[in-house]
């Protein structure tokens, strides 16, 4: 029998997380990501993909972030009827993504229409909050570590992953072979969560490779304080884009922890994420998935003040006394953090604290490479502002913790997929697990692969 892997995004990039499994009988997608960073990937999520949406059977999703689930109100909107299955948290998170991102693809849609700085006449926006709340209907919870028939001969099973709440790997035996997608791994020592599951079997393994040409260093959280306080003493303000799931959560925690010990002065922090806040709502839900006790959980809520508004985002953003401020988006491509840098980054005593993956082409991967200006709504804004990176807060695995998950294998797959990485650290990745006699190949964007089982 003959089985068609489709490499529909996250192949030879970072980005838009789709592949596609075809039996010729039965279609499966894993994951349903945007493309983000340079332009020339965003123009790829209006494109068509190279099958019908309606022909998709299932969608099977590995966790809730954008380039992992964003693309999905496009996918029903042109027609996909099945189930979307993933973990509850994931769906929660995933509603919550979907909204937001339609409502600011709307918003930036009509600011362009209206400062006229849109090469498209009119602007309009992948897919808008009405479009993302229709796709809600498809969203079927899965337990974990449960088997789910699909269909004859073909089943799937979520296994925790960390990374993010609800983050899963998923195993789908498909006429007795065993894929195995490792979504993005989590870490064994994270701040907020257990350590991920680890597969031990697989025929055909996909798996991840952000971090797979480095280690990340030890000690964020003294990296982190030393920030905070050379900021702080000069009476400036620390601005730390950052992602709304996972990684504001993450920083909210550190920050509680430094604070109510008396590491930092008592200043405010000011949590000015929307979404952010939601995913706390989820988190202080769903205790069993992470570290934190619900008395934990609400001490840290506590500690902050929360924006209603983005009125609230202009008036602090115009307030010059020291402050902390955890705002989306991580990448700095759109969100409330873009109205702090267009008020900070030509500001000496402000530190722009970078705290996650930066893909090529956004805002924030100018920042962290030095650019010396940077444009925001059509306007040029000079990087006067100290940028620091902290790198120890990653919620993907390097590349020792990537090898590590691979250790319960029982034996080598017939085949591994490097994927979800730039070129170097995917082919650090190969090169490293090729010397431990694992088949490699990293499948470049919208590659087919004939399997025959």
């Amino acid at each position: 029998m003959k089985i068609q892997v489709h490499f529909l995004g996250a192949s030879g990039t970072v980005t838009g997380s789709k592949y596609l499994i075809d039996t010729g009988s039965y279609k499966i997608l894993v994951d349903c990501g945007l493309f983000q960073g340079i332009k020339e990937l965003r123009l790829l999520n209006w494109s068509q993909l190279p099958i019908l949406p309606s022909e998709i059977d299932v969608i099977l999703l590995t966790h809730g972030h954008l380039d992992h689930v964003g693309y999905i109100p496009r996918l029903v909107k042109q027609g996909f009827r099945g189930k979307i299955l993933a973990s509850s948290p994931t769906l929660e998170i995933t509603e919550i993504i979907l909204k937001d991102s339609g409502k600011i693809q709307e918003e930036e849609a009509d600011r362009a229409n209206r400062e006229g700085y849109s090469k498209h006449k009119p602007a309009v926006p992948l897919y808008n909050l009405k479009e993302a709340t229709d796709s809600l209907p498809y969203f079927h919870s899965i337990e974990l570590n449960r088997w789910r028939d699909l269909s004859d001969g073909i089943r799937v099973r979520f296994q925790y992953n960390g990374h993010i709440l609800g983050a899963t790997y998923i195993e789908l035996e498909v006429f007795g072979k065993l894929f195995v997608f490792s979504g993005d791994i989590g870490r064994p020592e994270d701040i907020l969560l257990h350590p991920p599951n680890r597969p031990e079997n697989a025929d055909y393994l996909f798996i991840e490779s952000t971090y797979g040409d480095r280690i990340h260093p030890a000690n964020s959280e003294t990296k982190l304080l030393e920030v905070l306080n050379e900021t702080l003493t000069k009476e400036g303000t620390v601005i730390l884009p950052s992602f709304a799931v996972e990684r504001a959560q993450s920083l909210m925690y550190l920050l509680w922890k430094l604070k109510s010990t008396s590491k930092i002065p008592n200043i405010p922090m000011i949590l000015d994420s929307p979404i952010g806040r939601n995913v706390f709502e989820v988190f202080q839900t769903h205790t069993k998935w992470h570290k934190l006790s619900s008395q934990e959980c609400s001490q840290i809520w506590d500690y902050f003040q929360k924006t209603e508004s983005v009125k609230d985002t202009y008036k602090i953003a115009e307030n010059r006394s020291p402050k902390i401020i955890i705002a989306g988006s991580g990448m700095a491509t759109g969100g409330r953090v873009l109205t702090y840098l267009q008020h900070y980054l030509e500001d000496l005593n402000t530190t722009i604290l970078l705290c996650g993956f930066q893909a090529i082409g956004t805002r924030g991967r100018q920042i962290q490479d030095g650019n010396h200006e940077i444009k925001i709504y059509g306007k040029f804004y000079k990087v006067k502002a100290r940028v620091c990176f902290l790198e120890g807060l990653s919620s993907h695995a390097d590349q020792n913790e990537i090898l590590h998950w691979l250790g319960e294998l029982k034996r080598k797959p017939e085949k591994v997929f490097i994927v979800h990485g730039e070129k170097g650290s995917s082919d650090t990745l190969r090169v490293r697990l090729s010397a431990l006699k694992f088949t490699c190949e990293i499948p470049k964007l919208f590659d087919i692969v004939e399997l025959h089982i």
